[in-house]
């Protein structure tokens, strides 16, 4: 929509969404809490606390149990960002939907309607995929990713590099 000091034609981008570190600390330490361990005692800044609930819900999700939902949304949307700095631009949409999307992966991009090449999840993939525990192949052959585009196989920047606290096994 066209406006004061915009031209016709171009669309203002959204605005980043502000982590709350509160509410992300809550959550992190929820998740803590289920898996025995003691309160995060680690920065309160949204970057820690980001990497801190993606090991936390990646340990859970390990064990076998289930991540805490508020946990599970900072992880989702903490290692999104990781992924669109790692692969910036705007010809990929990649959403782990109720929680975030984020464009990367350099090309042509959209500007209106559904982007070409989108990639869907849910968070519980997601996680997995980003920390290598969860091939690509298997889970798109499992349903569990919908990926269309010609552009939509993001394979080849996962698992995300240098995860969070290098993807513990354990909070100890």
């Amino acid at each position: 929509m066209a406006g004061p000091g915009r031209p016709s034609g171009t669309v203002a981008p959204m605005p980043a969404r502000r982590v709350d570190p509160g509410r992300v600390l809550a959550a992190l330490n929820a998740q803590r809490a289920a898996l025995g361990a003691k309160p995060w005692d680690g920065p309160a800044e949204a970057g820690a606390l980001g990497a801190a609930s993606a090991a936390a819900v990646l340990i859970a999700l390990d064990g076998g149990g289930e991540p805490q939902p508020e946990a599970l949304r900072a992880a989702a949307t903490y290692l999104l960002g990781l992924l669109a700095d790692l692969v910036p631009g705007r010809a990929v949409e990649v959403r782990v939907p109720p929680y975030a999307a984020v464009q990367c992966v350099a090309g042509p991009r959209h500007t209106r309607g559904t982007p070409p090449n989108v990639v869907e999840m849910d968070a519980v993939t997601w996680v997995r995929l980003a920390a290598g525990r969860l091939a690509w192949a298997q889970a798109v052959a499992d349903g569990r990713i919908r990926a269309s585009g010609p552009r939509a196989d993001i394979s080849g920047y996962l698992p995300l590099p240098d995860g969070p606290m290098s993807w513990p096994k354990s909070l100890d």
